[in-house]
């Protein structure tokens, strides 16, 4: 059995890798409830490609399992211990300024182009195909494996929520939806909003009608739009924000017509775990608003962003920053912005602290300061940090896996990103961003390099043996 050479069992099943992964990510499996039904709780697109992953299943002979359509499951094998393999086949929405369709999944330069590419479907296909050649090598098993498909991972975690109320917890397992070579820590994750408490009368010579910025708590927002009205020399306006764009080196334009101006805003789109890694939009142009004289109420707002988050993404004005020696630094990404002149502004927060930080202290500290200064904290959720034990059987067989087949060492990572893994007693996040390569998750032209499916199929081929063996 340890002859298998699981690099030249992905090669010869390589064309048709590379067309099931395309005709995957060509499904807009986007976050649609709106439009969603008792059995696609989270719209059409997500369901698409929920059954089609299940229909592809049952084709190559796995058993397959649809759980009220907040989830799914593949599996093969026997016995009574059971592997998990914890993928999500929904993706954040695609953001603007792509040079491609989001949902083309062309090929250039040796890279599929695609939303969702390397988080998580096109590394979901490549755990699909590792089970799938396991199967048709007919390798025997002493354990089940079981693939776990979640449907609302960018969100809330309603999918595996609801999976593991009524399913099985695997002994131990991974997640394909991060880096390698072993990520064996994850910051906690908490999302909540700062609201404006206080309605004020909306005058002055200068209001702002409507600000608003960003989609997801979870992502660096890459577009702006500010709307005001009043008096004076709104032309100027426009030229000093031509001037505030040049030495940011920012891309937007201002539109002036009679008594409203409207400033837009280009930024750059990064995952939330990391704000520094993006250019936040919104926060750009309340830096820029802030050098005006607006009405009272949106003059609390903008001071308020201007205060604690420009250029500030730990924590320190909020004096809640903290860091540890397993996970770094605490991180606060301004996701959301909005405001309008007859409701107020809100922001909202993600907020990822390291895994030995007092997650009921840090909100009690932002309680207290949101208060002081005129704001309330709403809709709160968290989730608890992830730790594994470095010498726990699943690292030692997955480090021998990565080193066998990269030749490189399996050093053991942290990140402020939150996998599936944390849904599991012992599990880790286990590729497939290699060492060295950008993290374009959640940016604009997100791709996957066909060599690395390829390379990241054949390690996920043999950990999947070395723990169902």
């Amino acid at each position: 059995m340890n002859q298998i050479n699981w690099l030249d069992e992905v090669i010869n099943r390589k064309e048709q890798l590379i067309k099931d992964t395309q005709d995957f990510l060509k499904i807009k499996s986007v976050l649609d409830e709106e439009n969603g039904t008792p059995n696609a709780p989270f719209g059409p697109g997500i369901d698409e490609a929920l059954q089609y992953l299940l229909a592809r299943g049952s084709e190559d002979g796995f058993t397959s399992k649809n759980v009220d359509g907040y989830a799914g499951h593949l599996e093969m094998g026997s016995g009574d211990e059971l592997v998990g393999i914890l993928c999500h086949i929904d993706v954040v929405p695609e953001g603007d300024g792509w040079s491609s369709d989001p949902f083309g999944a062309e090929i250039h330069d040796g890279k599929i182009v695609a939303r969702g590419a390397l988080d998580d479907k096109g590394p979901t296909m490549a755990a699909y195909y590792a089970m799938k050649i396991i199967k048709e090598i007919d390798l025997p098993l002493t354990k089940r494996v079981r693939m776990i498909i979640g449907t609302d991972e960018e969100s809330d975690w309603r999918c595996v929520d609801h999976y593991f109320k009524q399913e099985e917890m695997p002994t131990m397992g991974f997640a394909p939806d991060a880096d390698f070579p072993i990520i064996y820590a994850e910051k906690g994750i908490a999302d909540f909003d700062l609201v404006q408490k206080t309605v004020l009368p909306s005058t002055g010579k200068l209001r702002l009608e409507s600000f608003t910025s960003g989609l997801r708590y979870n992502m660096v927002p890459d577009f702006a739009e500010a709307k005001l009205e009043g008096e004076g020399e709104l032309q100027e306006m426009v030229e000093e924000y031509q001037e505030f764009l040049q030495q940011n080196a920012l891309v937007g334009r201002g539109i002036c017509d009679e008594n409203t101006v409207i400033f837009q805003l280009e930024g750059v789109s990064a995952h939330g775990m990391e704000p520094e890694h993006g250019k936040n939009a919104g926060l750009f142009l309340a830096s820029f608003l802030e050098r005006y004289t607006l009405d009272e109420q949106a003059n609390h707002y903008i001071n308020f962003i201007n205060e604690y988050f420009i250029g500030d993404s730990r924590g320190t004005g909020l004096g809640v920053a903290y860091s540890d020696d397993i996970t770094g630094d605490l991180t606060i990404n301004v996701g959301k912005l909005s405001y309008t002149a007859d409701r107020g502004g809100q922001l909202g927060l993600n907020l990822r602290y390291p895994v030995t930080n007092d997650m009921d202290s840090t909100k009690q500290k932002l309680e207290e300061i949101s208060d002081k200064v005129g704001f309330k904290l709403e809709n709160y959720s968290n989730s608890a940090p992830h730790h594994v034990d470095k010498n726990h059987p699943l690292i030692r067989t997955l480090q021998k896996v990565y080193e066998e087949q990269t030749g490189e060492e399996a050093t053991l990572v942290s990140i402020g990103g939150g996998t599936y893994a944390r849904s599991l007693e012992a599990g880790v996040a286990f590729g497939p961003l290699f060492p060295g390569r950008p993290d374009v998750a959640h940016q604009k032209d997100e791709y996957f390099y066909i060599d690395d499916l390829v390379k990241t199929t054949a390690i996920y081929a043999q950990a999947i043996y070395e723990l169902a063996k």
